[in-house]
Formats: structure tokens, sequence, C-alpha cells
């Protein structure tokens, strides 16, 4: 999942950062309004957190030309104001879901998780191929009962494979999702992920679970026996 952190503090800027990647996110970070809707505007992301005190643009700028330009990206706004009608402005104008600061981290990976369930494509409480499943509340993922422990990157694009239902998904398209913008990685990291992915999921079972399709990259089939 690709997030884009629109923060002009710089301390908690590189704190989202840091832990959103962490948790396996693919995290873009900048900290001024006009960059930030150009970004947003420009490029694909799964979510949007966006300040509302920014230079040039402010936050409530920003979500607004958004939606008038027909972006429906997920936005979580963040806030040092918690007056009940900043929040309901924020809201008001298209955001998606408020955070007033400070929270607590736990508090807002919920709120993303909440926001990346409720986005513009079906996403299901549980992620479900055959006897494979994928948790995202909780990002444990079972087969045939058994926990299997994942890395966060692993994660990420068993995550993404599984959210694009059956539709084969280009080694590109998953550099751009489920790796940090910044990493320039070569597409050859891909084919390793997908090895150590079939290693943990596949290899102790007796069924494959994710397809090579020649030309076009690898794909998950959801209704998979």
């Amino acid at each position: 999942m690709r997030i884009l952190v629109i923060e002009d503090d710089e301390a908690l800027g590189a704190s989202l950062t840091w832990g959103l990647r962490a948790e396996g996110y693919s995290t873009q970070l900048t900290a001024d309004g006009n960059e930030g809707l150009w970004q947003a505007t420009e490029h694909d992301f799964d979510l949007i957190i966006l300040d509302v005190m920014l230079p040039g643009l402010d936050g409530y700028q920003v979500c607004t030309r958004l939606r008038e330009a027909g972006k429906w990206t997920p936005i979580l706004m963040l806030t040092a104001m918690d007056a009940p009608l900043d929040q309901a402005e924020g809201l008001d104008l298209g955001a998606d879901d408020y955070l007033t600061k400070p929270f607590e981290y736990p508090v807002l990976l919920a709120h993303i998780r909440s926001l990346l369930r409720r986005a513009a494509h079906p996403r299901p409480a549980l992620l479900q191929s055959g006897d494979l499943t994928l948790d995202p509340a909780t990002r444990v993922v079972r087969r045939e009962g058994r926990a299997i422990a994942l890395t966060p990157g692993e994660l990420s694009v068993l995550e993404y494979l599984l959210r694009a239902e059956g539709r084969a998904v280009s080694k590109s398209e998953l550099l751009e999702h489920c790796w940090d913008v910044s990493s320039q990685a070569d597409p050859s990291v891909v084919e390793v992920r997908i090895h150590h992915l079939r290693r943990k999921i596949d290899r102790p079972f007796t069924a494959r679970t994710i397809e090579t399709v020649r030309g076009s990259g690898y794909r998950i089939d959801p209704h998979r026996p």
C-alpha cells in the first residue's frame, strides 16, 4: 500500500515515514501544500495523510482541490486544532477521517487500516485465496490454519496481490506500491521477494498460490479452491 504524507513538522514527518515503512507501507513525504497537491494529482496513492497547517496551500485547500479534480483517494487529516467546527470543516470538504495531534501511533495505524478497508475498491476484512488468509487489521497470515511469519515487505506484496482479485500485477506496479519511492529498487528485487513468499506460503503445502503470468507479472486467484 502506498501512502502520501503531507506534513511540514520535520520531526513528525520523519517519524511517520519511518514508522509506516516499518509496517510495510511504501511512503512518500512532502512538507509543502503545493507540492503535496501535485504529488497527489500526478501519482496514485492508496491513502493521503494530510496536515492542516502547511506552507503554500493549507490542508483544507489541498483536500478541496483534490475532490474538485475527481481524486477520491482516502484522506486522513492531522491537526493540532481540536475544535469540533475545525473537524467538521475538514470532513465537509471531503476528508474521510480526522486525527488530532498529539496522537498515539497505534491509534494512527488503526485509522489507516480503517480507511484502507473503506477505499474506492472493495476491501474485505479478511483477504483469502483458498486456504490462505491474510487479516489486514492484525497482519496475521494463515494457511490451513497455521500462522505464517512474514516480514513487513512480504506482507505488503502478498496483500497487494490478494487485493488485485486475480488480476496479473507487473513488477513495476509492485515496485511502485510495495517499495519505498526513494529506494530506486531494481525489478529483480521483486523476483527475490516473490521467491521468499513462495518459500513460506507455498513450499510447506501442496498447492501453489502465487502464479507467474508470462509477460505480465504475478497473480493470486482469490477463488482458488
